[in-house]
């Protein structure tokens, strides 16, 4: 503090500018996106099993979502995102993730793999590896056995045009996770090859093009030409209409039932009448003979609808 002396010599006090002292915002909270994932199969629908052999699927949707998420280095490292040291204040935060991606991967297999990959304090690199090491093995064996089911589909073996190409868009997948991937020509060409008679039409304008479409393009032209069948097709009639025009020929029936008892009544009451004339005056013998006459019956018309 300071003074100086005005023009009527009375002194005047001077305060210095307070210094102001910056403030450190608050330490956010460690938040990361892919601890916010609450149910792991919304987001991969697919478990992994060996009998349905569809790991190129769900290895790529998870990678997607470890993606999509910011953890795709826990399954795929690099140089700079390795484990931190235990000393480092992000250690913690790094072990929190690579067990929540493990709990991902624990989650979408079947009980079997999860049991042979699973080990005290693994990671998630670990057990990615590990199934990795499983479907790959024996690459050349179940080429061979996939090539074979791939050259054997045929459509009747499939209730729609969807689900047989469904069939062959999965062992195409198949083959090209095990080293022998499929073409868009092979696979449009052994998709028309395996079709029913009922198809030879599209499959012959399917063949002729040059190029050929794509296998997704050749596949709305079968399933187009599927829901076009499916309206052509002759509805079946109504069961009350059925039973309606079915009750004319029942009546009929009974009433010409009916005539034909009457001719055959008829014919032998002629009968008992031409043996009483051949027979004489002898009336009594003839009426204990034979039974007296019914009397007529009325007669019954059919019913017409």
């Amino acid at each position: 503090m300071s003074s100086q002396a005005s023009s009527d010599n009375t002194p005047v006090t001077v305060t210095p500018p307070t210094t102001i002292t910056p403030v450190a915002p608050p330490a956010k909270p460690d938040f990361h996106p892919a601890l916010t994932v609450t149910n792991i199969r919304n987001h991969i629908p697919i478990v992994l099993d060996v009998e349905t052999d569809r790991y190129g699927t769900w290895a790529e949707l998870f990678r997607i979502h470890a993606r999509s998420h910011r953890v795709l280095h826990h399954i795929f490292p690099v140089a700079d995102k390795l484990p931190p040291p235990i000393t480092d204040p992000t250690y913690e935060l790094w072990t929190t993730l690579d067990a929540t991606v493990l709990q991902w991967i624990y989650a979408t297999i079947a009980i079997d793999l999860m049991t042979t990959i699973m080990e005290p304090d693994s990671t998630a690199l670990t057990a990615w590896t590990r199934l990795a090491d499983i479907f790959w093995d024996n690459q050349n064996a179940r080429a061979v056995t996939l090539e074979q089911e791939f050259s054997n589909v045929r459509m009747e073996a499939f209730p729609t045009v969807a689900a047989y190409c469904q069939r062959l868009k999965m062992l195409s997948d198949q083959l090209r996770d095990v080293g022998a991937p499929v073409n868009n020509h092979r696979l449009v060409l052994q998709l028309i090859s395996g079709l029913t008679d009922a198809y030879k039409g599209v499959a012959t304008l399917i063949r002729q093009s040059n190029p050929l479409p794509s296998f997704h393009q050749a596949r709305s032209m079968l399933t187009l030409e599927e829901a076009g069948m499916a309206k052509m097709k002759p509805a079946e009639p109504p069961a009350a209409y059925v039973a309606t025009q079915s009750l004319p020929s029942d009546a009929s029936s009974q009433g010409s039932d009916r005539r034909s008892s009457n001719r055959s009544r008829s014919h032998n009451s002629k009968g008992r009448g031409g043996n009483r004339g051949n027979g004489g005056g002898s009336r009594s013998g003839t009426s204990q003979g034979s039974s007296p006459p019914m009397p007529p019956r009325p007669q019954y018309f059919p019913y017409q609808h």
